[in-house]
Order: C-alpha cells, then structure tokens, then sequence
C-alpha cells in the first residue's frame, strides 16, 4: 500500500488544500447570488448546482443563528462571510494540531 502522506507536514498540506478548495467554493456560492439567471445550459446547470448542493449544508448552520439584514429584494445574507471566517479559524487550528 502507498502512503498518501509520508510525514505531518504532508499531512498538513493536504488538509489546507482541502480547505482551500472548500474556500473557493463558498467564495463562489457568493460570486454566484450576485449574478441573475443565467441561460440554462446542462454544463453550467451542473457546476452550478454542484457549488450549491456542496457549501449550502455548511452555509445554512449559520442561516439559521443569522438572519439576512434588510429586506425585500435588497437583503444582505451575512452568513457566509461568518462561514468564511470559521472555516479559515478551523484551518489553522487543525492544521496547527497536525504540525505539533
């Protein structure tokens, strides 16, 4: 059987690049509710839907404890900046434990 990661530090390399790359895709969760439907197409239909079905469970533990501000059309959902900001406390936390 091969080693997947020969040491801690390869450990902690892999499970910040888990992190980031769960970052990009909240980052574009967000990237995408700013923009207006677009045409349907299979291929964007699928990313698109994969971005949501993927960060929307961790997103909606913090819609739940904060509520969008404002109201009608032009409310602003704090929620997933809060989930940003864990997720990067998480990551160096873990990766910190990982190193020591």
């Amino acid at each position: 059987m091969i080693p997947l990661a020969d040491n801690r530090l390869d450990l902690a390399t892999y499970v910040n690049a888990l992190f980031l790359v769960y970052f990009i895709l909240i980052f574009a969760n967000i990237i995408l509710s700013f923009v207006p439907r677009m045409p349907f197409s299979l291929w964007s239909q699928a990313v698109i839907n994969f971005i949501r079905e993927t960060t929307d469970p961790y997103i909606n533990i913090f819609r739940r404890v904060i509520r969008p501000i404002g109201g009608g059309p032009i409310s602003i959902d704090l929620s997933p900046m809060v989930a940003i900001i864990v997720l990067v406390v998480l990551n160096g936390i873990i990766v910190r434990a990982i190193l020591e």
